[in-house]
């Protein structure tokens, strides 16, 4: 017996059950900054360090990710409220007037502030439906004592105050 597919309501509810972190991928389209906030980041292996982010093939930033070389996974910190609507947002340029620094290896912007940085060598492109998974090789890694955003229910929060359950 065949079942229906889950309707776009119902992933929706699902959905809003998972916390994430919030990160802003970045990328040098030529010399120009591109970036967009993406809540689809994992860590995959510590050993090589290699993490992974999707990206929905019709983002304003999707082509510039997928002929680069190298990307940067800013984890954005809770003094980050007003970089996240930036880059979530539809803007042309969503790095006016924002201070960022060029990674180590390719030069993907770091922004300051952020809980941690990574900039990563893209390894893999996969198409899967409406999105690109990026599989990328960890090159330079850096993490601050600011705590991280996270994301909840269409909502984000403050990490610290989270309690242990133990």
């Amino acid at each position: 017996m065949t079942r229906p597919m889950p309707d776009v309501d119902t992933m929706k509810q699902v959905n809003r059950q998972f916390i994430t972190g919030v990160t802003v991928v970045t990328t040098m389209d030529g010399d120009v900054p591109r970036g967009l906030a993406v809540n689809a980041f994992s860590s995959i292996s510590l050993e090589p360090p290699t993490v992974m982010v999707c990206v929905q093939h019709t983002s304003s930033t999707h082509d510039a990710l997928f002929r680069a070389s190298h990307l940067a996974i800013n984890i954005l910190s809770v003094e980050q409220l007003d970089v996240v609507a930036r880059f979530a947002s539809k803007s042309s340029d969503k790095f006016a007037a924002l201070d960022w620094t060029p990674g180590p290896h390719g030069g993907a912007p770091l922004l300051p502030g952020s809980s941690a940085q990574m900039e990563v060598e893209i390894r893999e492109r996969l198409r899967a439906s409406t999105h690109s998974v990026f599989i990328c090789r960890v090159l330079h890694a850096d993490v601050t004592d600011t705590a991280p955003m996270i994301y909840s229910a269409g909502e984000f929060f403050d990490s610290n105050h989270l309690r242990p359950l133990g």
